[in-house]
């Protein structure tokens, strides 16, 4: 059983900067791919970066040069450091574990960016 918990949202201003952390466990942890989805109000959850493994990171082009994915030594911990905030990027932002096929999700946290 995989479990995640996610922690950093909050309330920013344009222009601000978060991180988010989400703390990975269960089996198999330190080779699946740890990521970050977001979903706004209206719309379909999408992909915001994720990491691999390996280390190779995927991000979506809304938030390329801005937002960064990071794993820790253990790999069971990823981090998104959100810079340069806009107010387009207020969503729920959930943690996603996938290995084989499998998809886990954490809780959600909330990222509100205010004009």
């Amino acid at each position: 059983q995989v479990q995640l918990v996610e922690s950093g949202g909050g309330l920013v201003r344009t222009g601000g900067s978060l991180t988010l952390s989400c703390a990975a466990s269960g089996l198999f942890v330190s080779i699946s791919t740890l990521g970050w989805y977001r979903q706004a109000p209206g719309k379909q959850r999408e992909l915001v970066a994720q990491i691999t493994s390996g280390g190779a990171t995927n991000y979506a082009d809304a938030v390329k040069g801005r937002f960064t994915v990071t794993r820790d030594s253990g790999k069971s911990t990823v981090l998104l450091q959100m810079n340069s905030l806009k107010p387009e990027d207020t969503a729920g932002y959930y943690c996603n574990y996938k290995l084989n096929g499998l998809d886990v999700w954490g809780q959600g946290t909330q990222v509100t960016v205010s004009s």
